[in-house]
């Protein structure tokens, strides 16, 4: 069986998983503008899973078939738990799996969990092998970090790379930088090269800062990787993925494809989700425009999807 990092041609560009954004609403949305070659999902816990809350972490792994490709990326502590997870997202149809060994969030990493494996090399090959056997032919991937507190690539990435892995993405900074200074492209680019010394087959991402898909395709090219994985540049242009400027599109533009956004998300969600998470997305259509901060102000005093549509609707009949 060939699997889906052995399919795809190179350089691969994917959507970063993020929280409270990263779902099959924004998905959906990109399915329309410019589709990367790879979706990944928001973070999805498996201790949460594997409760009785079940059905409500269960929500981050809705998707709908134009979605695909799409990996299932999931966190948490017990191994017993990633291989329940595992198979169950085997049965879901996704195309792979990844595991969140990056998040740097404090109450995360004070139990243990995501990039504070990079201290707990025992607990991670745990982990990596109960997603494996769980999964079996789906390919399980791993997204990390250069380090938690310190740069240690050689150390963190030579280890990873043991693991019979298919993919690993290196997010250029340490757990302690968060995302406060410049990602460190030369640490990923260490990383494709320990890989290459290492004579292993897994394909290396790189993650941080890219801002243009030109830019992600220079990335490549210049730190000899075999994809990037695109986060924040989204929320300045909807349009990135297919490599289209987005001050070339119009207010109208950008004003209706937030309208069908607002609606897509509520027929997805309703009351299932906060009207309030929805506000997160409003500078990815509302920016780098003459006017744009005092327009986006108003849509942040909305608190209804109604009053979002009316005033989108009201906008547009001025234009």
């Amino acid at each position: 069986m060939v699997s889906l990092w052995q399919s795809l041609p190179k350089p691969i560009i994917s959507l970063a998983p993020m929280e409270d954004v990263t779902d099959t609403v924004l998905r959906q949305i990109f399915c329309i503008t410019g589709k990367p070659d790879v979706f990944f999902t928001e973070f999805t816990n498996v201790d949460g899973i594997s409760s009785q809350g079940h059905d409500v972490v269960a929500r981050r792994l809705q998707f709908t078939h134009i979605e695909h490709p799409i990996v299932a990326q999931i966190w948490g502590m017990k191994p017993e738990n990633y291989y329940k997870v595992a198979k169950e997202l085997v049965e879901r149809g996704f195309d792979g799996i990844d595991i969140n060994m990056g998040c740097p969030q404090h109450d995360v990493t004070s139990h243990g969990a995501c990039s504070a494996l990079i201290k707990n090399h025992p607990l991670a090959t745990e982990i990596i092998q109960a997603t494996q056997e769980g999964a079996g032919e789906l390919p399980v991937s791993v997204k990390t970090r250069i380090g938690f507190k310190h740069i240690q690539t050689e150390e963190w990435i030579g280890f990873l790379l043991q693991h019979n892995l298919p993919l690993i993405t290196v997010h250029g900074r340490t757990a302690a930088e968060m995302s406060k200074v410049p990602a460190h492209w030369d640490e990923i680019g260490k990383a494709a090269e320990l890989r290459k010394t290492m004579e292993k087959s897994t394909l290396i991402f790189g993650n941080g800062d890219v801002a243009s898909l030109a830019e992600a395709k220079e990335k490549v090219e210049k730190y000899h990787l075999d994809g990037v994985m695109i986060g924040r540049g989204i929320f300045h242009n909807p349009w990135i993925f297919a490599g289209i400027d987005p001050t070339t599109k119009s207010l109208q533009e950008r004003l209706e494809l937030l309208e069908r956004h607002v609606r897509l998300y509520q027929e997805t969600w309703g009351n299932q989700k906060s009207f309030q998470i929805l506000k997160k997305y409003f500078k990815v259509y509302i920016s780098d425009f003459d006017g744009a901060a005092e327009m986006r102000q108003r849509f942040m005093e909305t608190n209804a999807y109604e009053e979002a549509l009316s005033l989108v609707r009201d906008i547009l009949k001025t234009l």
